[in-house]
C-alpha cells in the first residue's frame, strides 16, 4: 500500500513540474502566432512598383 503512495506523490510532482514548465513556456511567447509561419510559403509575394514604374518584388523582411 505504501508504494501506491509513493507512486501517487511522484506522479503529482511530475505533473505540476510539467505544468510549471508549460506555464513559462506561454509566459515567453513559445505559442504565439502557430498559423502564419506553416502557411508563409503558400503566399506569394507581392508585387511592389518602384520609382521607375518597374514592378520589383517585395524582399523578405523575417528572414
Amino acid at each position: 500500500m505504501s508504494v501506491i503512495y509513493l507512486l501517487l506523490t511522484i506522479s503529482i510532482i511530475v505533473a505540476v513540474l510539467f505544468f510549471v514548465v508549460f506555464i513559462l513556456a506561454v509566459k515567453s511567447g513559445q505559442f504565439d502566432d502557430d498559423y502564419t509561419p506553416s502557411v508563409r510559403m503558400l503566399f506569394e509575394d507581392e508585387l511592389v512598383k518602384d520609382k521607375s514604374g518597374e514592378p520589383e518584388k517585395t524582399k523578405n523582411k523575417d528572414l
